[in-house]
């Protein structure tokens, strides 16, 4: 029996303990809700994650179901729409596929580890036309290159960068991202901003496809080509695509001009899929670059998430 001067000083023991223990048991409940709530974010974002590799598949079938039904690529094929949003099992999803060969392939710029004299005046019209120093695609060439001899002019190589914070060395090896134009000299955010929808970095020397290049692309083709001229062939492919390079070739537009028809295509290999997917609170935004052979097999070269 506890003495009658101790009563105080147990009652007092025993209601710190009752809140010690109340204390716990909340913490333990707010614990274990956060960790219900975690695991349903991790299962919600990998069900939306394979919701997008769905949508990847989606677009793999448009593309070899395209090339068994026509051999030219143009904005009024299949695979040129868009899914809309639309309900799938779990949650909802959306895909764009565009041509990634509509644009300018900047590893085009070194072809056979040297300078393409060709390609390059394609790059530095298209930048000209954007209000950018076209000079700058030297810099580009010599980031791509695998010489450490500077450029003329605007080249940059090592030199430029290793004064740096932080320091670090051209890659001297095809782009693999456009991304990479962020990092090289003269390259401002954005000046990547204007330029980066009308290019791409394949990993092979690619034709602009001309059924889908849009009109800054077409009009960097030749000298002294506006964009306004170029935007009236955009709108003339509307009704009927060019069957062939030599029928492009052929528009009034490009009449008396020095046109490198063999940098030039109607049927593409190389896309790009944008897709999305929503499950419960989980959300993804997929990239991903496919390849399509002759045979027509479309393989995944490179998948990215959030921005391409």
């Amino acid at each position: 029996m506890i003495p009658e001067s101790q009563r105080g000083v147990a009652l007092i023991t025993a209601l710190l303990v009752i809140a010690l223990v109340a204390i716990t048991a909340v913490a333990m409940a707010s614990r274990q809700q956060i960790d219900i709530r975690r695991s349903a974010n991790i299962i919600d974002a990998s069900q939306a994650y394979e919701l997008a590799l769905g949508v990847e598949a989606w677009a793999q079938g448009l593309l070899a179901a395209d090339l068994r039904s026509n051999k030219t690529d143009s904005l009024h094929d299949d695979w040129a729409t868009a899914l809309a949003p639309i309900k799938a099992e779990g949650g909802k999803v959306a895909g764009e596929v565009m041509d990634l060969q509509g644009r300018f392939n900047l590893n085009n710029l070194v072809q056979n580890r040297q300078r393409s004299d060709p390609d390059v005046k394609i790059f530095q019209r298209l930048l000209a036309s954007l209000g950018i120093d076209p000079d700058l695609a030297s810099a580009v060439v010599d980031w791509i290159d695998p010489d450490v001899e500077r450029g003329f002019p605007n080249g940059a190589e090592d030199v430029e960068y290793l004064g740096r914070t932080p320091p670090y060395r051209t890659a001297n090896a095809p782009m693999l991202s456009v991304s990479e134009l962020l990092l090289v000299q003269g390259f401002t955010p954005q000046i990547y901003a204007k330029l980066a929808p009308l290019v791409c970095a394949l990993p092979a020397p690619t034709g602009i496809n001309v059924n889908t290049a849009p009109a800054a692309v077409l009009a960097a083709l030749a000298d002294d080509v506006s964009v306004t001229s170029a935007q009236a062939l955009v709108e003339a492919r509307k009704a009927k695509v060019f069957a062939s390079v030599g029928e492009f070739a052929q528009q009034p537009v490009y009449a008396g001009r020095v046109l490198l028809q063999d940098r030039l295509t109607v049927a593409s290999s190389y896309f790009l899929l944008a897709g999305s997917s929503e499950a419960g609170r989980g959300q993804v935004q997929l990239y991903s670059v496919l390849h399509r052979n002759a045979d027509g097999k479309v393989m995944t070269l490179m998948r990215g998430r959030g921005s391409f």
